[in-house]
């Protein structure tokens, strides 16, 4: 690939001459679009530094999937979709319950686990292996201001030395610090959609079934099932409607504190999972939100991921991620050091996909767990019939599609036109 790309551009790698100094890219973020973007920019000869707050690689977070042709279709470019498959979970089935453990609805493994389903731990795993060897990793550390200038970006770190870089991608997610930073706060740009989710790892000591198995009662979802891969281990998802939170995103005992308030006083599994908290070696918590930047880029700045069209849970997010870091990526190595240009066309081809994917966040609360007892028994209703099943998986294959360009085959296409 790097021989494709100096014969490219008359002998240069990302626009830059050879000799002269590759392009110095900063990405914000390791958990899935940074390191998928690392490949990707690695892959084409650009200098590449990830910066993440946390100490190592995060291990915990909900098993992520990816449907339809143009997710797997990035995945198998980029080398790691039979990567995938070997540690794909095979789908995770859901059976809803009242509070007497009575079944109301069940969802087979295809419905929410797409064409391939992986913890998202081992995906971060997967990806930060396949952009290592050509891109440095610094963890436990964060931006804390970026100055741009005529020539690039300073950029000062919570503890390292400041460094300038010619680009920096903000791919820290929903709550992104690059974008605060750069675009303004939060507030102008993240939607509060109702509702608050948390997951954590607990022992398996009563034989659950691999998959789920949740009380649903209005309002309020929580379900636990067995680790497809031990099934000495399993995991808790909670799901519960409220107006919007304040509390320290970094504070996991206060985040505790509102799972267990959330669900004090239902029956079923619910005291003893709430009491599995204490234990937890790791939480996932955070608001059902999404975020609308109007433009994802400001000079040499750009966002990508969640950080520029997140959805929490129910938007493709993991998907679209890997999709937007295969564009940034091929726009970059095509634009010969024009990054504006690359901006430009990168939201151009992906913007109106992103929305779209986007809308299934927006019912993701509404589904899960509606806050009526009306709402519940209507939805159920519905998704007991096979063929209303059916129709939401294909609108969700069609949704998570988009024609994208093959940037090594446009990138051989320069190679004949020069010569």
């Amino acid at each position: 690939m790097n021989d494709l790309l100096d014969r490219a551009h008359g002998g240069s790698r990302d626009g830059v001459p050879r000799g002269a100094r590759r392009t110095r890219v900063l990405i914000s973020g390791a958990s899935i679009a940074g390191p998928a973007l690392a490949h990707w920019l690695g892959r084409y000869g650009f200098d590449v530094t990830v910066v993440e707050l946390a100490p190592a690689l995060r291990g915990g977070g909900q098993n992520v999937d990816f449907r339809g042709a143009t997710h797997l279709t990035v995945l198998e470019r980029m080398g790691v979709l039979e990567d995938l498959r070997a540690l794909a979970t095979g789908g995770s089935p859901i059976t809803f319950v009242d509070r007497r453990g009575r079944r109301l609805l069940h969802l087979p493994a295809e419905f929410a686990g797409g064409e391939v389903e992986v913890p998202r731990g081992k995906l971060a795993r997967l990806l930060h292996r396949h952009s290592s060897a050509r891109a440095q990793y610094v963890f436990g550390d964060s931006v804390t201001a970026l100055e741009e200038t005529a020539e690039g970006v300073r950029v000062a770190f919570r503890h390292g030395a400041p460094r300038e870089f010619d680009l920096v991608i903000g791919a820290d997610g929903l709550h992104s610090n690059v974008r605060r930073l750069a675009f303004g706060p939060e507030r102008r740009f993240v939607r509060h959609l109702g509702y608050y989710a948390a997951t954590w790892q607990l022992p398996n000591r009563t034989g659950l079934p691999v998959g789920g198995v949740g009380l649903n009662v209005p309002g309020r979802l929580m379900s636990v099932g067995a680790d497809h891969r031990d099934p000495a281990r399993a995991g808790a998802f909670c799901l519960f409607a409220s107006p919007e939170l304040h509390y320290d995103r970094h504070d996991p005992e206060q985040q505790k504190a509102l799972v267990r308030t959330a669900f004090a006083g239902l029956g079923w599994r619910v005291p003893e999972l709430l009491e599995s908290l204490d234990a937890a070696p790791e939480l996932y918590f955070d608001s059902i939100s999404r975020a609308d930047v109007p433009h994802w880029s400001h000079g040499r700045i750009a966002l990508l991921g969640d950080a520029a069209c997140g959805a929490t849970i129910g938007g493709m997010g993991t998907g679209t991620a890997v999709v937007a870091a295969y564009v940034l990526a091929g726009e970059l190595a095509l634009a010969r050091g024009d990054h504006r240009a690359a901006f430009t066309r990168y939201e151009r081809l992906l913007r109106g996909y992103a929305q779209g994917c986007q809308k299934g966040g927006d019912r993701t609360g509404p589904f899960l767990a509606p806050r009526t007892a009306a709402g519940l028994r209507l939805r159920n209703a519905v998704l007991n019939r096979r063929w209303a099943l059916e129709r939401m998986l294909e609108l969700g294959k069609q949704v998570s599609s988009v024609e994208l360009p093959d940037y090594e085959q446009a990138l051989a296409g320069t190679v004949s036109a020069a010569g």
